[in-house]
């Protein structure tokens, strides 16, 4: 039998429903808490009557087969039959992230589908899968941040079964999964929690209304509601990490933050299994203390986003410097995200209009902070969901993927990237509410017009409806691609960078004083030195002449996008006076060769 048990502090009486049959609930020994037992059987719809009004969904439900706003369903988390035993887990600190979304990973859409697609990311050299969010949300198809049942897996990838199935078979090919979480806000429709308890407080302002309650009255069983979620995906779905949502909106000012909570609770579990967890805080304060250890006045995450490299290389490739890329674009400027890893730590911030960030010490491990050239939102919020590689040539696509992947920092791919895919990543959703649904097509028009994208699209541009299925269908990766030969070249690139990785040291080392970087700004090339390896970018058009030092004379070309001899005249190695002669938009990694110590 499956516990059923909820919190309703301020309920005079509260009702199980289960079809048309009504139990009344007993209070229990937990304050604020009722009862039902024995329980209910797995697989049994249910719900519950709150002071006669309802039904409404179970707050911890499992599984919401008839929807966001139909009963919830129980679901015995210990009756699959795990197969992982002999798996120890992955460090995330320094691993290759991949980010998917179940539902345009593959055409059917399911965890169970992308199962079939982890040969190919075990191909790729891919180490971390991170899954988008599964809590269930309105309709079929969505981003998944705005779901209203947290506890739940979304029915439309599969339910709560299917997760199961699938990070056991990420670990029988020596993958780690990690969990997109949102613990900022709940979605607009379906949205049932305020029915039982103070679950959100007025006492702050998100961008998504009232702040979840964290600090005022009623606040310990919300925080407990929060993480005892982490754990649960981390032990009955043996998931090995989280990504937390936009840490900087849970407003906390209680004198443990709710994420140094969270951190102590996850170590203690992560001893308690012997294998290690993690905790990733997508973070917009650029500040240092989301990834320092709890006894040290931190919040002890494991690691955090860090979009300043993005907005770095991003700028620096595209041109582009409308909204939040208008400090970013220069060699200046990227030279300083790899040295220090926040462009914006004290300096003033054009977008923000004040002073923004605070300094990495050195003794920092780069490895804590999350780098990217494409993520969801970074592709999913322009305004035709274009990647990179709809504008960029393809060397430029290649320089990129060359400097996240040689860098100092956790490396992440977001989904098709390492095939340098077309298809585009749009914003979707599938609000059954029309006023809701017409809502947010306003809101996509309104950010559109206020971000400067007419100046990148050359003009005005229609955006996509986000509730038509066109805009989701074509959001769907396209398997064929990595067939073709463009797309072929690129995947060979990615996963030649990720073989480098793997087999020298130097190439995935997250300490600060293993990076070092020199650039020509008027020439257009940049040099990322790695202990006694150097990535030799030209971004310039033209060909170019890149200096490595007269210490590189003789260094082996380990790899280059264009091909040496049509450049060096044959050469595999650096000429005597250390320079090396790249292609317009070509990158090269060159490696010590006998005697030489680039």
């Amino acid at each position: 039998m499956i516990p059923v048990a909820v919190w309703a502090p301020d309920a005079r009486g509260v009702e199980l429903a289960t079809g048309a049959e009504r139990t009344p609930l007993t209070r229990a020994a937990r304050d604020g808490w009722w009862e039902h037992a024995p329980g209910l059987p797995p697989g049994t719809d249910y719900a519950f009557v709150v002071d006669g009004a309802g039904p409404f969904p179970d707050p911890r439900s499992a599984h919401q087969p008839h929807g966001v706003h139909g009963p919830s369903r129980t679901f015995d988390a210990g009756a699959h039959a795990w197969r992982d035993a002999d798996w120890r887990g992955r460090d995330v600190r320094g691993a290759v992230v991949y980010e998917l979304h179940v539902g345009t990973f593959t055409p059917g859409g399911t965890l169970d589908s992308a199962i079939e697609r982890l040969d190919h990311l075990v191909r790729t050299g891919i180490d971390v899968v991170e899954l988008m969010p599964l809590a269930a949300f309105p309709g079929r198809r969505g981003w998944g941040y705005d779901g209203v049942a947290p506890y739940a897996v979304h029915d439309a990838y599969g339910g709560p079964a299917a997760l199961q199935r699938f990070v056991d078979a990420a670990h029988a090919r020596g993958l780690a999964v990690a969990l997109d979480v949102v613990y900022n806000h709940l979605g607009p429709s379906g949205n049932y929690l305020g029915r039982f308890g103070p679950y959100f407080t007025d006492a702050y302002e998100t961008p998504w209304g009232s702040a979840v309650n964290l600090d005022q009255a009623g606040s310990a069983e919300v925080r407990a509601y929060v993480v005892d979620n982490a754990l649960r995906w981390l032990r009955d779905f043996h998931v090995d990490a989280l990504r937390l949502d936009a840490t900087h909106e849970l407003r906390d000012s209680s004198p443990t933050h709710l994420l140094a909570e969270l951190s102590g609770a996850v170590a203690r579990l992560a001893d308690e299994l012997g294998r290690p967890l993690g905790l990733i805080a997508e973070s917009d304060v650029n500040d240092v203390a989301t990834v320092t250890p709890v006894a040290d006045g931190g919040l002890g995450m494991t690691a955090q986003w860090d979009d300043d490299v993005h907005h770095a290389i991003h700028a620096f490739l595209t041109g582009e410097r409308h909204g939040y890329y208008g400090d970013f674009g220069s060699l200046v400027t990227l030279a300083k995200a790899f040295r220090d890893v926040f462009v914006h730590d004290g300096s003033w911030s054009t977008f923000r209009g004040q002073e923004w960030g605070a300094p990495v010490p050195p003794e920092i491990d780069r490895h804590r902070f999350l780098a990217s050239t494409s993520t969801h939102d970074q592709v999913g919020n322009r305004g035709l969901g274009d990647r990179p590689t709809a504008t960029l040539t393809p060397g430029l696509v290649a320089i990129g993927a060359t400097l996240l992947l040689t860098g100092p920092f956790t490396p992440m791919l977001f989904m098709g990237e390492e095939w340098a895919a077309r298809t585009p990543f749009r914003y979707f959703t599938d609000m059954d509410d029309p006023a809701l649904g017409e809502a947010i097509r306003e809101g996509r028009r309104e950010e559109f017009g206020g971000h400067g994208w007419e100046a990148v699209y050359g003009g005005e541009v229609e955006v996509p409806d986000p509730q038509a299925l066109a805009t989701f269908e074509a959001s769907r990766l396209d398997w064929s691609e990595p067939e073709r030969p463009g797309n072929a070249r690129h995947l060979a690139w990615v996963r030649r960078l990720i073989e480098l990785r793997r087999a020298h040291p130097e190439l995935r080392d997250g300490s600060s004083a293993s990076v070092d970087v020199a650039y020509d700004a008027d020439a257009g090339w940049f040099v990322l030195r790695r202990g006694p390896f150097a990535v030799a970018v030209n971004a310039d058009d033209e060909p170019g002449v890149v200096p490595l030092g007269a210490g590189a004379a003789g260094a082996t070309v380990l790899a280059s996008w264009e091909p040496r001899d049509t450049i060096d005249g044959g050469g595999r190695t650096v000429p005597p006076d250390g320079t090396l002669r790249l292609a317009g938009h070509d990158v090269a990694i060159v490696g010590p060769g006998e005697g030489s110590s680039p």
